[in-house]
């Protein structure tokens, strides 16, 4: 089990990275409320980190904490959630959120992420109220990925093209085509970053 990652940031494609640690480039996907707190490329970053081993595919998963990781592998045992639901789920609201959703039984919140429907939340939410009692109370989020994160506009590399990559980053994490266009085209603006982007797209659809 690989438990933990500390290396370099090689390349940043959301919601992907690559992060390379005693000379072994890893590939790991994470939540895009972790991945807006990364630091810039060639900066050191530790994530902790969730393998996943499947008939076709090996797949790393990486959080911001310990908490959050935590959180994802409680999602991914509930019924009809596999990790990428999970992921889609802790990139459209943080760990804080979805935590604060299962307290007060919020199905509305979760049927406007990709993939959650009406019985997915509402078995989702009786599933997860006994399971998240011990994160009732505390702050989830837990310790930064980050090793010295400034704002978002200014730890992101821009790419050539920041509403393509938002497009993709959000088809990626479940959005249907259409609907991801529509938004980023909505909401850009000229010298906005592409991580900033996604960030308003996934807030706006909530």
């Amino acid at each position: 089990m690989i438990g933990r990652i500390r290396g370099v940031l090689i390349e940043k494609q959301p919601p992907e990275v690559l992060i390379e640690a005693a000379g072994v480039g890893y590939e790991i996907q994470l939540p895009m409320t972790s991945f807006y707190q990364l630091p810039e490329l060639g900066q050191e970053a530790t994530v902790y980190t969730h393998f996943v081993v499947r008939e076709d595919a090996q797949l790393l998963f990486g959080f911001a904490s310990k908490s959050e990781r935590a959180l994802f592998r409680e999602l991914i045992k509930a019924n009809g959630v596999g990790p990428k639901l999970a992921l889609t789920i802790l990139s459209g609201m943080s760990a804080s959120q979805f935590v604060f959703c299962v307290q007060h039984q919020d199905v509305n919140a979760l049927i406007k992420l990709p993939g959650v429907g009406r019985k997915t939340a509402e078995r989702l939410l009786v599933e997860m109220k006994d399971r998240l009692a011990h994160f009732m109370g505390e702050d989830p989020r837990g310790s930064s990925i980050a090793s010295s994160p400034g704002k978002i506009e200014n730890t992101f590399v821009v790419s050539n093209d920041p509403k393509d990559e938002a497009i993709s980053a959000l088809v990626a994490l479940g959005y249907k085509l259409p609907v991801a266009t529509k938004t980023v085209d909505t909401l850009y603006r000229d010298g906005i970053s592409s991580e900033v982007l996604i960030r308003d797209a996934l807030r706006s659809m909530l």
